[in-house]
């Protein structure tokens, strides 16, 4: 089940949802309109909150269209310090566009990445600053219904599937599960590569709302450690051929859920710190002093920090830490992997998209 919290929010999670559907029919009906554009449009979300991997799934469409085709992503830019729209640039900061966007712009700088709360307005403002762009992909966009995109690609977490959650503040869903209904392909994300093939069929069965939807599972793959400050820390074996006996680390995190990058690490290193903060924080300097303590409690012969590839956007951005510590400074890129041999599959989909001419074109 997902997060239940006390049932005393039960009677709250009948309000939202009586909010919630009114707003959809609205939009259902057509009373509230939604905006479509000529232009390819990928929306990527979720509905429940935090955690289900959507900037992973970004960065792959984003590497697996950006040969062939002008690629643009839109986010709203959550927890940023700024307002309105924003294209990144080489002078951005993750406070002026927020941490997820800044960390896409930092391994894309190539492509066009944006910001904006209403995502109809930064959609017009991308074209009319970028027109020669092929595709926009919208960031966590499965709730602003002012956008129709031509493919909706919804998340949900293999271990808090939608349709075994509650509405918030009881649960963790946006809106009612069987909204699912709306989205053209799921992808039940973070699935462990070890589940068998009758889990798959029973979760397919649960979780697909008819015929029409493609399915896909996919899981995390975290990748070798990297210096998290440029040219300060040396570059590091692999994770698979470090000794294990010899080694601790400082693990900080500001993620939803931290629970399967530490099991992970849990492999490597004989002893680990935790230092877990909430998602999206914004490390101050008694933060950094907490980390620089815990740096100095690890007793193992060799000590490092590691953190988050989106942690690290925030946490570069501190220019005093002493380089005895900068150097111990590492970040963990993750990235995803379909399983069943379904990556042509869904590469494919997206390309056929892509390529059809007209907007009002779906996913047949």
């Amino acid at each position: 089940m997902g997060n239940q919290r006390s049932i005393l929010y039960y009677p709250f999670s009948i309000l939202y949802q009586l909010i919630t559907d009114i707003r959809n029919i609205l939009y259902n009906t057509g009373i509230i309109p939604s905006e479509e554009f000529e232009i390819p449009v990928i929306c990527l979300g979720n509905i429940t909150i935090g955690g289900t991997g959507k900037t992973p799934h970004a960065e792959y469409l984003i590497d697996l269209l950006r040969k062939d085709f002008k690629v643009a992503l839109l986010s709203r830019g959550y927890k940023r310090r700024s307002r309105g729209f924003r294209i990144a640039s080489t002078s951005s900061t993750g406070g002026e566009l927020g941490d997820e966007p800044m960390q896409i712009f930092l391994k894309f700088p190539e492509i066009v990445v944006a910001v904006d709360s209403d995502r109809a307005n930064g959609i017009k403002s991308i074209l009319k600053e970028h027109p020669e762009t092929d595709i926009i992909i919208l960031d966590d966009g499965f709730q602003h219904r002012r956008v129709k995109p031509g493919l909706l690609i919804l998340l949900t977490d293999y271990n808090r599937l939608i349709t075994r959650d509650y509405l918030l503040p009881y649960g963790n869903l946006r809106e009612k599960s069987n909204n699912r209904k709306r989205a053209d392909v799921l992808i039940v994300s973070k699935t462990p590569q070890t589940i068998s093939g009758s889990e798959m069929e029973a979760i397919t069965k649960e979780v697909k709302w008819n015929d029409n939807q493609k399915l896909f599972f996919t899981s995390i793959s975290y990748k070798d450690l990297k210096p998290l400050f440029e040219n300060s820390a040396p570059e590091r074996p692999g994770l698979k051929k470090m000794d294990r006996a010899n080694n601790g680390a400082v693990l900080v995190t500001g993620i939803a859920a931290t629970g399967p990058l530490k099991t992970n690490l849990e492999r490597y290193f004989e002893e680990i710190i935790l230092l877990d903060f909430p998602d999206h924080h914004y490390f101050s300097e008694n933060d950094i002093e907490k980390i620089r303590t815990a740096w100095k409690d690890i007793i193992s012969t060799e000590r490092i920090v590691i953190t988050t590839e989106k942690d690290a956007v925030r946490l570069r951005e501190f220019t005093n830490i002493d380089e005895t510590l900068k150097r111990s400074f590492y970040y963990i890129p993750i990235g995803i992997s379909f399983l069943n041999d379904n990556k042509y599959d869904f590469d494919n989909m997206i390309f056929e998209y892509v390529r059809k001419d007209k907007r009002d074109n779906r996913i047949p």
